[in-house]
């Protein structure tokens, strides 16, 4: 009698492990070969240069403290899991301003020296090229310094009368009793003002005069020989004006300095409706960001949040044909937060460190180049809702040592919540690790950021987002459980995928006390609450 007690007890457990995830637990990523990038598409990190590390400790942020933080984040192995694995940098500005945030650029030659000179640029290059790193270098083409020399001897010349000199380079326009919004223009003399979207201190360059486009092919060639892999062009919806067609300009700008690097690569930043950023692709451009669905009130985070799928993966498929249609390279630029906008760990990071890690996941598992702003890895959050200095606080390396950087003259504290890097890294269950694993994945299945979605899969479960992605033949199914409080068991047939197995899982709410794990037991799939898998044919 004791053997069929003992028999039933263990059928029970047995049964209850295929049902809640409890069996012995494989990691499925452990095994598998990690590759690099060698095509344009990337996990790229942007950094505010002023605000990650200060290598000379004068309260400022510089190139040598990037160079000494490398490791942290590609030590050039793809096989350690110490690093975060990223594999381009976007930096902010670095040329010479009299800005903390460097987009009133007074020289596009030279670097500032506050973050350093150009020597160090070089030993970033090179430092990054050991690692497979590009570098995605900042670069403003719409408007300068007021104090660019070349605008201030076009502001004497048109005092003089003369508009045949310096002031070719500049959208110059004559205003009897002066433009209707003068907050846009910065005024020059008598009736003669510059347009200036953004600041009067920030007068705009004529992007259709043949001598500008001249002069900025010979600056792209300039940093396209120190080994600048790719450009972030900043606010490309502002190269439409009165005489410039901002596609048009676009095409040539893309097109010449593709005579200098064949493989450049071109990101824009277009803030803007669907329709406009289609009609940029046009231009034949890389990535423009994708807005619409990034932001703390965009589709993503709405979706975590929410914990609803919002038909997200049907969302981003019709968004990524109509990009395709007008650009068939055309590579999605996805991202939860960056520099003019309050952090992701604000919109999300109150609801739990899992919130944090399931928007991580949902983001940076789309088709295309995923974009990590530097802290969001470990739950940085802006002091404060409005100010761009609140959005752009100092790295946190470690939380028990603050940093004595200074963003705009305000030495503005970070809320650490869960610890710096220096804390994170040493617990397996952190938001950093979490992002480490993402990255280790999408380099272990190519298929991710250069799939296509293909189409979705309802379970008729309004907490499941999931759809298929393929590339060269191969298939993935990428399946969420945004649900915070339910776990989920799911029916996949071989219609969905055949002979299914587990390539990649990813479960937000992992800890030492909540050891549930996703597993797969015939077609039944286990999935625990706030959780990812990736399927593919054996």
């Amino acid at each position: 009698m004791k053997k069929v007690v003992s028999l039933l007890i263990a059928v029970s457990i047995l049964a209850g492990c295929i049902l809640t995830g409890c069996s012995s637990y494989k990691d499925p990523v452990k095994d598998i070969k990690t590759t690099t990038s060698e095509d344009k598409y990337r996990n790229v990190y942007e950094i505010f240069v002023n605000s990650f590390c200060d290598s000379n400790d004068d309260g400022i942020g510089d190139l040598q403290g990037i160079i000494s933080q490398l490791d942290y984040l590609n030590d050039g192995n793809p096989d350690t899991d110490t690093d975060l694995g990223i594999d381009a940098i976007w930096l902010t500005p670095i040329m010479p301003s009299l800005s903390y945030h460097k987009y009133d650029v007074m020289d596009y030659y030279n670097i500032d020296e506050a973050f350093g000179t150009l020597d160090d640029f070089d030993e970033l290059v090179s430092e990054c090229q050991k690692r497979g790193i590009e570098i995605i270098m900042d670069m403003v083409l719409n408007h300068c310094s007021k104090f660019h020399p070349w605008f201030e001897q076009a502001c004497e010349e048109v005092a003089d009368g003369n508009l045949n000199g310096y002031a070719k380079y500049f959208q110059i326009e004559k205003f009897e009793g002066g433009p209707v919004n003068e907050s846009a223009y910065t005024h020059i003399a008598g009736n003669y003002w510059c347009e200036s979207n953004f600041s009067s201190y920030m007068p705009e360059w004529d992007l259709s005069s043949d001598a500008t486009r001249d002069e900025f092919l010979k600056i792209a060639k300039f940093w396209i020989d120190r080994g600048v892999g790719g450009f972030r062009l900043d606010a490309v919806k502002y190269f439409t004006n009165s005489t410039t067609d901002g596609a048009e300009f676009l095409k040539w700008y893309y097109n010449a300095c593709k005579e200098y690097k064949e493989d450049i690569y071109m990101v824009g930043e277009n803030w803007t409706i669907p329709g406009e950023i289609y009609d940029i692709y046009d231009s034949g451009i890389d990535s423009q960001f994708c807005f619409q669905y990034a932001t703390t009130s965009g589709s993503i985070l709405n979706a975590v949040r929410t914990e609803e799928n919002e038909k997200l993966a049907d969302k981003i498929k019709n968004y990524n044909e109509n990009i395709s249609e007008r650009n068939e390279n055309a590579i999605n630029a996805m991202f939860l937060s960056n520099h003019d906008m309050i952090r992701s760990g604000n919109s999300i990071g109150s609801k739990g460190v899992s919130f944090e890690k399931m928007a991580a996941s949902v983001y940076m598992l789309l088709p295309g180049n995923s974009y990590i702003y530097y802290g969001e890895e470990i739950g940085m959050t802006a002091p404060a809702t409005s100010g761009d200095e609140n959005f752009r606080t100092p790295m946190i390396w470690d939380s028990e040592s603050p940093s004595n950087i200074n963003v705009n003259g305000q030495n503005i504290a970070s809320d650490p919540q869960c610890g710096g890097v220096k804390q994170q890294q040493e617990d397996e269950y952190s938001l950093l690790n979490f992002y480490k694993r993402i990255i280790k994945i999408k380099n272990q299945n190519p298929e991710i950021a250069r799939g296509k979605i293909t189409s979705s899969e309802d379970f008729e479960d309004a907490n499941i987002l999931a759809y298929y992605v393929e590339y060269n033949d191969s298939k993935l199914m990428i399946i969420h459980n945004l649900s915070s409080t339910e776990e989920k068991n799911l029916t996949i047939t071989s219609e969905m995928i055949e002979n299914p197995q587990i390539r990649a899982d990813l479960t937000a709410a992992l800890s030492k006390e909540n050891n549930k794990h996703i597993s797969l037991d015939g077609d039944n799939l286990y999935m625990p609450e706030q959780s990812t898998v990736i399927l593919k044919t054996k």
